[in-house]
């Protein structure tokens, strides 16, 4: 009695196991092309994109040494959002330039320009993890998928001390007009990202 009852309820799972399979499959196919399956990429998607305070980058790295994904998973991050942060705070600065009245101009982006990517450099070490996954492939190979954030109101104040530290760009500064720029930039990178 025993036994048919085991082999009922074996056969029962087993066929749970095929259906729910084989309905997997359909659901991750559906509406793909033949033979493509859908892939699902960790630490990436909407939640983790740039919007109005944050900017946010994402990597993936492989290595056959799992510091070694990490640290370039970590890097190839970074170096995503320092090129964002820097197309962002380069329209800051051409916007604000255009609304505001100063001598040079050319002088004065030169050193606005100079300015924010010292401000870059220094602020990236500020960058927090928000999503780390390691994986382990069937090569052996050690993935790390990671996202990093870093405060817009970071950047915004370090930009903020950096201009009024210096003479020349203090002397037609108005931080109330750049704030206003550039929080004006941060919204439009939350809309382009259709939030």
């Amino acid at each position: 009695m025993r036994n048919k009852v085991y082999y009922y309820i074996t056969a029962v799972l087993l066929v749970l196991a095929v259906t729910f399979s084989q309905c997997r499959s359909k659901r991750d196919t559906a509406g793909l092309p033949e033979g493509e399956t859908r892939v699902e990429v960790l630490c990436s998607g909407p939640e983790f994109f740039s919007d109005n305070e944050f900017f946010r980058a994402n990597s993936v790295a492989e290595s056959r040494n799992q510091a070694n994904s990490k640290r370039m998973a970590l890097s190839n991050a970074r170096a995503e959002l320092a090129a964002q942060i820097e197309v962002t705070v380069k329209s800051v600065i051409d916007n604000y330039v255009q609304d505001v009245n100063v001598g040079d101009q050319s002088e004065f982006m030169q050193r606005y320009e100079g300015l924010s990517r010292e401000v870059i450099n220094q602020r990236l070490n500020g960058t927090r993890v928000i999503c780390e996954e390691l994986t382990r492939t069937t090569q052996g190979m050690y993935k790390t998928y990671i996202a990093i954030e870093l405060s817009g109101q970071d950047i915004l104040n370090a930009m903020n001390q950096r201009i009024s530290n210096d003479d020349r760009l203090r002397l037609d500064y108005n931080y109330e007009k750049f704030k206003e720029t550039f929080h004006q930039e941060m919204e439009d990178l939350r809309q382009e990202r259709g939030f």
